[in-house]
């Protein structure tokens, strides 16, 4: 065992702790209070980002929900190094966003048109809301004009805008503090040292501002809280199985296995386990901020759910190659689902060293597996063919990453979108999310 398996288990339980973010949390405030600073809100507007479209939605209610100041930045797309496939990345954010507004008629509102927006509309776009950063009324336009430009018809003639100079020096500015502060995205919001993308994750800072008592008479909730997992068994007659595309070595995939597993049996549905390398051995790299933000984010999701999660060994090369032989193998002898949940709690929650025979050991053997047949399974390597046609199928659904999901015609991406899978198998679902 290396010193790197014996130490960061510790590390990591520290580091991803609630009782070291509570703190972190109030230390905040106290600075804040020390200060007597308002309580502000960072956020990074990317203008031809669906997500960021969304969070403009929202931010006249946030002010109106929170006595507090939304200071807003307007940025470029994310850097390379941070969105590998950057045109999935793009044509899947617009069919997601619409997914989501879907998801609440009435209060959300986005329709994917098949194409980014015209670069000239981009780009006046932008520099109107540069403008109206300066002037102060972003939080009072920016819904009006996104909305404008993903309908196609522009019509911000009568407002303000920026000149080329200005607009280039804001958004140099406003990428440069992002990268400061630790992320890469648009439609992400910052406060007291802690980020938060989107509307998924809006609900864990409403939280946190109902906690600090900044709710404005008769606020009560949060407005776009995670919808709970089915929980009771539930008749679907002839259930579609669920595709489940995941990586032994993504924070998101380890949380969500025991919760599609459960989705499963409840529905009857078989769960398909379509494995695949992590991006990192497939030779993409993974920039720090974005893997320190994905697995601090993730250890906010697991609690929400109550899934153990934090005391982690991270399984990066030998561990998954070893962990990919038993699923094939564990697949082969009917325990392929036990094995997986065992092999992802135990490296991502119990820091057990799936690289060291005694580490591996225990997950097969809590998994129901005979260690002497594990370990002669381990000399096969043709899980690597079935991975490889795994990434393949994926991108031809139109994703890139995991943990995804296919059900009959519907394939979504992400572990805060196992409700899309439950309303796929149920009926619910909303037919315009469907593959490509």
């Amino acid at each position: 065992m290396s010193l790197k398996s014996l130490l960061l288990p510790a590390f990591s339980q520290r580091l991803l702790s609630r009782e070291r973010l509570l703190a972190k949390r109030e230390s905040a405030e106290s600075r804040r209070a020390s200060r007597r600073e308002r309580h502000e809100i960072h956020y990074f507007h990317q203008v031809d980002d669906p997500y960021s479209a969304l969070a403009a939605t929202v931010l006249p209610r946030l002010v109106a929900r929170y006595e507090v100041d939304v200071v807003p930045h307007v940025v470029g797309p994310p850097p390379e190094s941070a969105a590998p496939e950057r045109e999935r990345l793009v044509a899947y954010s617009r069919k997601d966003a619409e997914l989501l507004a879907s998801a609440h008629p009435g209060r959300l509102a986005f329709r994917d048109p098949g194409a980014q927006p015209a670069r000239a509309d981009v780009e006046r776009t932008t520099a109107v809301l540069v403008a109206a950063v300066e002037s102060g009324r972003f939080v009072d336009v920016a819904e009006q004009v996104s909305e404008s430009l993903w309908n196609g018809a522009p019509s911000e003639a009568s407002l303000t805008a920026a000149s080329v100079d200005a607009v280039a020096a804001h958004v140099r500015r406003s990428e440069a503090m992002r990268t400061r502060l630790g992320h890469y995205l648009g439609a992400t919001f910052f406060y007291g040292g802690e980020w938060y993308w989107g509307l998924d994750r809006l609900y864990h800072l409403e939280k946190r501002l109902a906690d600090l008592g900044t709710q404005r008479n008769g606020v009560r909730g949060v407005m776009y809280p995670p919808r709970a997992d089915l929980n009771e068994p539930t008749s679907v007659a002839s259930p579609p199985p669920i595709d489940f595309f995941f990586s032994l070595r993504s924070p998101y995939s380890a949380i969500v296995t025991p919760r599609v597993l459960e989705l499963g049996r409840l529905t009857g549905a078989e769960v398909r386990l379509r494995y695949v390398l992590p991006m990192v051995m497939r030779g993409l790299a993974v920039p720090r901020a974005k893997r320190m933000y994905i697995v601090s984010d993730a250890a906010r999701e697991a609690f929400e759910r109550s899934i153990p999660f934090g005391r982690l060994n991270d399984p990066l090369g030998k561990p998954t190659e070893r962990g990919l032989a038993l699923v094939a193998h564990a697949e082969r002898v009917g325990k392929g689902a036990s094995f997986v949940a065992s092999f992802m709690r135990g490296v991502w929650a119990e820091g057990v060293d799936a690289g060291s025979d005694r580490g591996l050991r225990t997950l097969a053997e809590r998994a129901g597996l005979s260690w002497e047949e594990a370990r002669e399974a381990l000399k096969d390597d043709t899980w690597r063919t079935t991975a490889e046609a795994n990434r393949l199928e994926m991108l031809a659904l139109g994703l890139w990453g995991v943990p995804s999901f296919r059900v009959g015609d519907v394939a979504t991406w992400g572990q805060d979108r196992l409700w899309a899978v439950e309303d796929a198998l149920t009926g619910r679902r909303t037919a315009s999310h469907t593959s490509p």
